[in-house]
């Protein structure tokens, strides 16, 4: 918070102390008993008697308890408070707390196999808190991926389906490199290149264009999705022949793929995740892969 804003909530809040204060004061005096408002109705007149002595004493005792929360804690601007207590500290304590309080569990776990503990119901239930906390905000909670975001239960990898490979991909991430083809192949090696495209997936194509096509893909494409269009994880290529598509399957979508290329990137988690986490959210989405096969 720059000086200008911390004066400036600093000042405000003084003001409000305070205004509040001499208001309850101020109107605690009166000059005799029994004073009315001066509203009458049928008779019937207000008083305007000072607060009962007990409900004075709780708006004083609340001032009070605010000035010394504003002394001891954050809040008046950029003033720490005299406890120099912060929100982010008290975290970090509790994260340590917690970690201290349940790593011989993970530990345990840690020293089994990634698919034999994928088959243990606690496991799986700290996995997907894990993979709630970290993965959900991209696959989804379901692990259902989105567009651009991999469906990680559908038994298709891009990078390899493997506990190894798996783990692998959350300590490291991942970084795609689809590239443009639009200078080397025009609009009309696009529109071919996607036909053919289309044609391994025995959908409907034209057959002229699916043909001058595949001499597109075997020339530029084949190198990384394979002669026959199945993929490649160890270069995170996609399977083309499968009806599975990261940036949607339409003629459109495909063309777009061609045309611009694609650069996904999947985040490192070593520094986010100690070790024993890695591994419980490891045999939650192999776990969790194997469930719907």
């Amino acid at each position: 918070m720059t000086s200008f804003w911390s004066n400036w909530v600093i000042i405000l809040t003084v003001i409000t102390i305070v205004g509040i204060t001499w208001i309850l004061f101020a109107n605690r005096q009166r000059s005799g008993e029994n004073e009315t408002t001066g509203h009458e109705y049928d008779g019937i007149e207000e008083y305007d008697n000072p607060l009962p002595a007990w409900w004075f004493a709780m708006f004083v005792l609340t001032i009070v308890w605010g000035i010394g929360y504003l002394a001891m804690y954050p809040g008046m601007g950029n003033f720490e408070g005299l406890l120099g207590w912060t929100q982010l500290e008290q975290h970090a304590d509790e994260v340590a707390e917690a970690d201290a309080k349940y790593r011989a569990m993970r530990d345990r776990y840690l020293a089994l196999p990634v698919a034999e503990i994928a088959e243990d119901p606690k496991v799986m239930k700290m996995g997907m808190r894990i993979y709630g906390n970290n993965c959900s905000q991209c696959h989804g909670l379901d692990a259902r991926g989105a567009y651009g975001f991999p469906n990680l239960v559908d038994a298709d990898w891009l990078w390899g389906g493997s506990t190894d490979a798996i783990k692998h991909t959350i300590v490291n991430g991942r970084q795609a490199a689809m590239p443009a083809w639009k200078d080397i192949l025009g609009e009309d090696g696009i529109d071919e290149a996607a036909e053919y495209v289309l044609s391994l997936n025995n959908r409907s194509a034209d057959a002229a264009k699916a043909e001058r096509g595949k001499q597109h893909y075997q020339s530029y494409c084949a190198a990384c999705h394979g002669p026959e269009g199945k993929g490649n994880p160890a270069m995170g290529a996609p399977n083309l022949t499968n009806g599975i598509w990261l940036y949607g399957g339409s003629e459109e979508q495909i063309e777009l793929t061609l045309r611009n290329g694609r650069n996904g990137k999947m985040p490192a988690f070593a520094n986010t995740l100690s070790e024993d986490k890695i591994h419980i959210v490891t045999a939650y989405i192999y776990g969790a892969s194997r469930q719907e096969q």
